[in-house]
Parts: structure tokens; C-alpha cells; sequence
């Protein structure tokens, strides 16, 4: 499943390490980037519609990243429907921590669907991926590791990683409190979305929603459901995940911002007229009121393509 796990000592990337001794006189190497003020104004410039989670993502990652000593990694898990940024948060995080972002060596990302498909491989899958994130932490202990389709994910291998992300000062000699996890999951999207369809028929401003509006539907759709694979985890009752950070269904406002910052990516002149044609174009739910986008940002891509 997996190839290239880096053992101590390997070399997986161009990327420069930075090679110190810790208090303990342990080995120890770090990229030589350093986390910037950056993402604070690349998720205000880049992510749209999702005030409460740019919020809680930027306190979380700056507050962890400016910690010389943190007792823990940091563990944040994303939840909402798909094209709401969650892969795009992901992204940004990558780029203001390592000088090659996603095409980092020291960034991981795993899909359910793409590698872990087959439960009859469960002991395998369990055995690899303790193997890949050690040697990884060992060769760089400011590693990240990206979990997609968490929901989809058997509890069993989510288990798995749990030593991982506990309080422990190192496991057989390696350290993992510099690390990073996010998992990311549509679990909890159909709650979240009917907070937000809530306020919109109350009249209320949307940006008026705060964390604490949310956290309750999270805890209904994810920690009660027991067709999540998180909930039949210990990551929830051990409290070792750091934050649940809720992403919003996008309107159609939102969706012209991304047409428009996709228009500018690609160099090309932001067109309104270009952009408003393809927004109306979209799917909106719910069938009556037609507010939100049913696949968010998602295909904004490729539908430029074609009105472009």
C-alpha cells in the first residue's frame, strides 16, 4: 500500500532539515521553513463563506505552531458537505508550514476509498500505516499527516493511530507532538447545514453563527451516529482530538467568489458576467428556496472551462 516509508536517517526530500539535539540528546530533524503569519491571509483571500472555521483553524495552527513545547499533537477534524474547503483548508495549512506545500515529503495524505478499500486487508492496512507515520516522525517530527474520508474510514484502523495522538512525551523512543493530523469527513454536513438553513429563515445574519452554534449538530451527526467510524473510536471519549471545526454549505454569493479567485489563479481577467452565468448554472438546494450549492466549489474548475 505504501512505499518509500522513511526509516531514520532516510533523506525523502529536497526540502532542507535543520538537524539539532532535543533535551534528552535525541536526534532531531526539522525543516528549516518556518510557519508564517501567511495563513491568516491565505485563508481570508483564498477560503470563502466559512468565517467559524478560517477562525478556529487559524487560532488553532498559529497557537500550536508558535508552542516550543506542545504535551500533544495537534489533531483537527473537518467536517462538512464537499466543495466546502476542507481540502482547500488542508492545502493552505501545507504551504505556510513547508516550502513545497502539498508536494512536500514531510505532507501525507491518505483516501479511504483509495487506501484502505478492502477490510479483508485490515491487520495490513493497520500494520503499514503505524510503519509509515514512525518512520516519518522519525526522519521529521513536524510531519503531517492528512486522513480523507474519515467517515468512510473502519474504526478499527482509526484506532490504530490513537498512540499517536495521546499525551505521551514519546513512544519507543520517537517523538510525536510536533506532528499534525486532520482528518477530514462529511460527517455532521447535513446537521450543519440545517443550522445554517435555520438562521437564513429566522432572518439572521449568517456571519452571526459562532462555534458553539454548531458544536451541538456536530455532536448529534458524528459522536452519536453509529454509522461514522468515529464514533465507535476511543478519539472521541480520550479527547485527543483537538478541535471539530464545521464548514458551512456555500451560497451563491460564495460561489461567485470562487469562480472569481479561480479566474485570477489561472491568470485570466475576473469576468462577473463570466462567472454569474456559470454560478446560476449550479445545483441549489433545498429545491425550494435554492439557496445553498449541492457541491459547493467543487466543480467550479471545470465548469470555467466551459464558459471560458
Amino acid at each position: 500500500m505504501f512505499t518509500n516509508v522513511v526509516d531514520q536517517g532516510g533523506s525523502p526530500s529536497t526540502e532542507q532539515l535543520l538537524a539539532f539535539t532535543d533535551s534528552a540528546g535525541m536526534l532531531l530533524k526539522m525543516p528549516v521553513i518556518g510557519y508564517t503569519s501567511g495563513l491568516e491571509v491565505a485563508l481570508d483571500q483564498k477560503l470563502f463563506g466559512q468565517h467559524v472555521a478560517s477562525r478556529v483553524i487559524q487560532k488553532a495552527v498559529t497557537g500550536f505552531m508558535n508552542n516550543k513545547n506542545p504535551k500533544k499533537p495537534l489533531v483537527l477534524s473537518l467536517h462538512g458537505w464537499t466543495g466546502t474547503g476542507k481540502n482547500l483548508v488542508s492545502q493552505l495549512i501545507a504551504e505556510n508550514i513547508y516550502k513545497e506545500g502539498m508536494a512536500s515529503s514531510f505532507v501525507h495524505q491518505f483516501v479511504t476509498s483509495t487506501h484502505f478499500l478492502h477490510s479483508s486487508q485490515l491487520e495490513n492496512y493497520k500494520s503499514q500505516l503505524q510503519q509509515w507515520i514512525k518512520g516519518n516522525v522519525t526522519n521529521c517530527p513536524r510531519s503531517m499527516f492528512i486522513f480523507d474520508e474519515m467517515d468512510k474510514m473502519h474504526p478499527g484502523l482509526i484506532d490504530c493511530i490513537k498512540p499517536y495522538l495521546d499525551y505521551y512525551e514519546n513512544l519507543d523512543g520517537v517523538s510525536y507532538r510536533q506532528a499534525i493530523f486532520i482528518f477530514l469527513s462529511n460527517a455532521g454536513g447535513e446537521k450543519i447545514t440545517q443550522v445554517a438553513l435555520d438562521f437564513w429563515k429566522a432572518g439572521r445574519d449568517r456571519e452571526e453563527m459562532k462555534l458553539q452554534h454548531l458544536e451541538p449538530a456536530l455532536s448529534l451527526s458524528v459522536f452519536n451516529n453509529k454509522q461514522s467510524g468515529l464514533w465507535h473510536t476511543s478519539l472521541i471519549d480520550k479527547n485527543l482530538v483537538d478541535f471539530f471545526v464545521p464548514f458551512l454549505p456555500l451560497e451563491y454569493r460564495h460561489v461567485l467568489l470562487c469562480g472569481m479567485a479561480e479566474m485570477s489563479a489561472r491568470g485570466l481577467e475576473p469576468n462577473q458576467d463570466v462567472v454569474d452565468q456559470m454560478a446560476r448554472d449550479l445545483v441549489y438546494f433545498p429545491k425550494s428556496e435554492k439557496i445553498f450549492s449541492v457541491n459547493g466549489c467543487k466543480t467550479i474548475g471545470g465548469k470555467l472551462d466551459y464558459y471560458t
